[in-house]
């Protein structure tokens, strides 16, 4: 997995999964259709017209695979709707220095790759995101590295064994197992004769 994008700096500590995705957009089971909704509180005013002023509103962040937060994303309520929502809109990489645990679960369960920075490297994401909006962010999960050439930065992020050999697949960990299905059954059968 590597990612060359631009990115929305959205430097909000604590941002919990209600304002990622309001409760009132929790109506479907099916996981598409959430992206539109995705800030909605802080995307849109109560007429529904758009905020110009909002990251996610500006034309120049469109299409952006990357966005960069503040400390603590996803805290808050265990909702998966929350990485629903944030995939559904088009991002594989969430940049912070902190993670809610369940929301980190549900990031890499939904083919989201959270990436934890210091608190330094993120003052500088999102300094140059913020000043230069065309600012490519390089996100190499095989090197566990996240670089941006323009200001030479280059850190190295920390993820489970596991968890990046599910990413690298595209598979979440109920279909690591079942691609797994003959070795185990082969395992099966041989503590069973045993």
């Amino acid at each position: 997995m590597k990612i060359n994008s631009i990115a929305i700096p959205l430097p909000i500590d604590n941002i919990d999964t209600d304002q990622i995705i309001p409760a009132r957009f929790l109506k479907q089971v099916d996981k598409k259709g959430y992206g539109k909704n995705l800030f909605y509180n802080w995307r849109f005013n109560e007429d529904g017209d758009a905020k110009e002023s909002f990251e996610l509103n500006k034309p120049e962040r469109a299409g952006a695979e990357i966005l960069v937060a503040g400390n603590n994303f996803g805290c808050g309520s265990s909702r998966e709707h929350a990485a629903w929502a944030v995939a559904d809109y088009g991002i594989k990489v969430v940049v912070s220095t902190q993670f809610a645990d369940i929301f980190k679960g549900n990031a890499y369960n939904n083919g989201i790759l959270p990436v934890e920075v210091s608190p330094e490297a993120l003052e500088k994401i999102v300094g140059i995101t913020t000043e230069k909006p065309e600012t490519q962010i390089a996100v190499n999960l095989e090197k566990q590295e996240i670089a941006i050439s323009d200001i030479n930065l280059k850190e190295i992020f920390e993820i489970s064994p596991f968890k990046k050999e599910c990413l690298l697949n595209g598979v979440d960990e109920t279909e690591y197992l079942i691609n797994l299905r003959d070795e185990i059954e082969a395992y099966e059968k041989k503590v069973a004769t045993a």
